[in-house]
Order: C-alpha cells, then structure tokens, then sequence
C-alpha cells in the first residue's frame, strides 16, 4: 500500500509540474482532418539554472514532447502577451506565424529540437522537442529471450537504479516517465531507446555508460549521459537538461570511438567534454565524433576538451571515495592523449560564464600532462555569448583540478565557424613554457559579424596582427597560427 501510495504522490508531483509549466504555455497539435478535435500535448515545468551575481537560481521554463511523423501542425499558447518572438535554432524544416498577441501556429517537418523564446526571456521559454516515434520492440516467444527485453508502459514509474545487463534492450514509449538512473556498467550490446524521459529525484544521471561496449542511447530526454572507460558507444537523439551544480551533459572519459550526433543540451556545467583518466576511469581518449547538436550553457563550457587525466588520478579517486582501479603511483606517471576529435554542424545557442578560466564556446584547456592533438571544430554556428569567449585554447595548471599543466596543443582546425552577434568578446590562445606549447591552429573561412578573417584581408595593415582583427590574444608559448 505504502509503495502505491508513493508512486500516486510522485504521479501529483510531475501532474502539478506540468500544470505549472501550463501557467507559461499551452501546446496542441492540431488534426489533419479539419473538423477533429485539435490534441493536448503535456507541457512540462523544466528547472533551468541562472547564476547572478554569482549564486545559482533555479527558474523554471517549460518542455513539451511531441512524437509525430510527416508534417506537423501547432498551435502553441504564451501565457505572457507576445511583443516580440525568437525560435532557435532557425530550421529549414519550420515555418511558424503569430496570429494573435498570444499565439503561435508552427508547421514542423522533420524532427528538430527549438526554443521559443517569448519577449527575450531565456528562463521561462519552452523547450518544444520535435520527435519521430520510436517502434517498440518485437515481443519474444521465448522465455530467455523475454528477459533480454524491458520494455516499460506509458504514466510514471519510480526505478531508483535499474542495471542493464549485456544483450539487453530497453525500451521507454512516448508518455514513460521514470525516476531514476539507468546504468550499463561491464556490460556489451545494450540499446536503450524510445520517446519516453529519465529523470533521477533532484540531480544526477539519467543514463550511466561505464567500462561497456557497443552501447546504443537514443530518443530519450534527460539529464546526463556520461561515458567512461568504454568504446563503440552511439548516443543521438538524445536531450540533456540539468540545473543544478556541477549538472554536465555529456561527458566522455577515457573512452574511444563514441558518437554523438543529433542532441540537445541546456545544461548547468559544459555541455559536451572530453577528458582523459577521470572518475576512476584511466587512460586516452580518441575518436570521438560529435555532430549535428545544439548546446546551451546556462554555465561553463558548451565544448570543453582536455582539463582531466591522469596526473590527478590519485587526488581525484580519493576525494570521490572510488576504489583504485590501477596502482596510483604508476598512473600519476602516465602522459594521456586525446585525440581524433570530430565536431561538425554544431549550433551553439548561448554561453554565460563570468569566470575567465571557464569561458569558451569552444575551450581546450590541457592540464594534467595531456597531450591533445588532431580536433577539427567545422561548421559550428555561434548565436550568443552572454559572457564567454568565442573559443579558449590554453595549456593550463589549474591548481583546482589539475596536478600538472599539460604537455601540448597540436594540429586543432577551425573550419567554416562563425558568430554573428554584435560583440565580438576576447579569446584567449596561450602555451605554458617552452617545452609545453601550443602549435598548428588553423582557421579557414572564420566568419565574425559577416567579416571573413584571413591573413592576407586587404584592410588589415601588414603589421598588425591577424588575431587583433578576431579580437584574440595571442600569448607566450604559441606557434603557427593561420588564419586563412
């Protein structure tokens, strides 16, 4: 009775949520057949973090899911008087109108992740998730094989932690809300997908990837997925949204060949990282592909690579109460590489971060004896840089979280990046001594507010600096710089 009367309490509490986040917007999908009835779509209350004057505020914006294919029609509903009205990021695949001071009608094509944002307010806007459904899987006639599918119903469920064991499925449909962590640790062929939300009580992750292989997330909303110590790990489709300290949203440690492609993050920490030993997790990183995703850091980083490895192993793996996975003295030793990183068609929506040290949409700052080499960053679309720089490449010893600066910057490509707001905030690019530099940063087609960049641009006196033009400062320790 008592577990009943539980799951009923926490039912109310996502019910009360949802009517909340009513008080902010209504959605409704509208029929194809002109005389139906027009669809309710749950509209959710979504806490997001605002940091002002340096203390953390939880607002609370709103999430609708919809799950439809073809061509879509809505009509959404502002509470608030509409005087003025962004949608981001701006999709071929979306045509929309405003018919009255309070309401929107929008035709979506294809799947898509937006933000209506009604009179500016970046704290109390609607998160709309356009998704295509996700088919549930085939029921098994046989008993072993049943039990390597768990596939849960629509409506609330509390699971606290549910372990996936290797070979299994899991499937969470459209209207599935569950509370808690789903965690693949040791494991190999798991594939968690559908249309559904995992979100834990209060903070953590929704999806835990650890030391597995060939891991499948997809479709689901949540908070955050990290993946450590595994490889051929596929994560797309996927929404990660956190408020709350230290709330990253995808974090990659010490593992290779993961892909990321078609996500969303707004999130309370970086959005996307790459580190080497952390967390327990010891060794390199290398082939990680990241496509194809939208990011939004209410704080830190959108993109962060390089901070972590395997100089503060040993500090690290004693203040988290982790157990020794390899002998600390010989990893402290050790020289980590990240390496052979893909970021393409990113949109960047906002970047708000007061401290200079965690600034950068795009930032690699390499502590902790990494070696970080061969990054393309291309296509990246810039909106906004509340407070940030556009990027941040620096080898650093950041004494909080480091035990050593790293040992080198080499062979990063920007290609086709632009920003395209009015101002232009200083970027950092600095080495840290002689025999720990940076080297081999090329730019090709960097576009700042429509101005190309370029070494050879006819308004550029021949002794300035190309990077003043970029408003970049360039430090000690630096080599080979183009600018093309």
């Amino acid at each position: 009775m008592r577990r009943w009367t539980a799951i009923w309490m926490c039912f109310c509490c996502v019910a009360m949520a949802a009517q909340e986040s009513s008080a902010l917007f209504r959605v409704q999908m509208q029929s194809n057949d002109p005389q139906g009835q027009a669809t309710e779509v749950p509209v959710y209350a979504l806490p997001v973090d605002r940091v002002e004057n340096g203390k953390h505020h939880v607002e609370k914006a709103a999430m609708a899911i919809v799950v439809a294919e073809g061509e879509t029609a809505l009509q959404v509903t502002s509470r608030t008087p509409i005087r003025e009205v962004r949608i981001r990021p701006e999709a071929e695949s979306l045509r929309w109108t405003q018919t009255n001071d309070s309401t929107l009608l929008l035709s979506v094509s294809e799947a898509c992740n937006l933000s209506v944002e009604i009179n500016g307010n970046l704290y109390r806007n609607l998160h709309l998730f356009m998704e295509q459904p996700y088919a549930a899987p085939r029921v098994a006639k046989r008993r072993s094989e049943r039990q390597q599918t768990i596939v849960f119903a629509p409506g609330f469920q509390r699971i606290d932690t549910l372990r996936v064991r290797s070979g299994q499925t899991v499937f969470i449909p459209e209207g599935a809300w569950l509370e808690g962590t789903i965690v693949v640790r040791d494991a190999e062929d798991v594939r968690i997908y559908g249309n559904g939300v995992v979100r834990p009580r209060g903070r953590g992750y929704g999806v835990e990837i650890a030391n597995s292989r060939r891991v499948r997330v997809e479709g689901i909303t949540t908070t955050q997925v990290p993946t450590g110590g595994s490889d051929s790990v596929l994560i797309e489709d996927v929404r990660c949204l956190t408020h709350y300290g230290w709330g990253d949203g995808l974090n990659v440690f010490a593992s290779s060949d993961v892909h990321i492609r078609r996500c969303f993050c707004r999130t309370s920490d970086d959005c996307q990282t790459v580190y080497a030993t952390r967390m327990g997790y010891v060794g390199s990183a290398r082939n990680i592909m990241v496509e194809d995703c939208t990011f939004w850091a209410d704080v830190a980083h959108p993109i962060m690579i390089g901070i972590h490895g395997a100089a503060s192993y040993k500090k690290d793996v004693a203040e988290r109460h982790l157990p020794y996975t390899h002998d600390p003295d010989e990893v402290i030793q050790r020289t980590d590489t990240i390496e052979h990183l893909v970021y393409r068609n990113i949109r960047i929506l906002e970047q708000a971060e007061r401290q200079v040290d965690y600034r950068g949409t795009m930032a690699i700052v390499c502590g902790d004896n990494n070696v970080v080499r061969d990054v393309l960053f291309e296509d990246i679309q810039v909106d906004s840089i509340r407070c940030g720089h556009l990027l941040h490449l620096r080898i650093a010893h950041n004494e909080k979280y480091c035990a050593a600066p790293g040992r080198a910057i080499e062979d990063i490509r920007f290609r086709n990046v632009s920003y395209r707001a009015a101002n232009s905030p200083l970027c950092i690019i600095e080495g840290y001594s002689t025999d720990r530099q940076v080297q081999g940063i090329t730019f090709e087609n960097l576009m700042l507010n429509g101005t190309k960049i370029y070494d050879t641009m006819p308004t550029k006196p021949k002794w300035y600096k190309t990077a003043d033009f970029a408003n970049f400062f360039i430090g000690n320790h630096v080599k080979n710089i183009v600018f093309q």
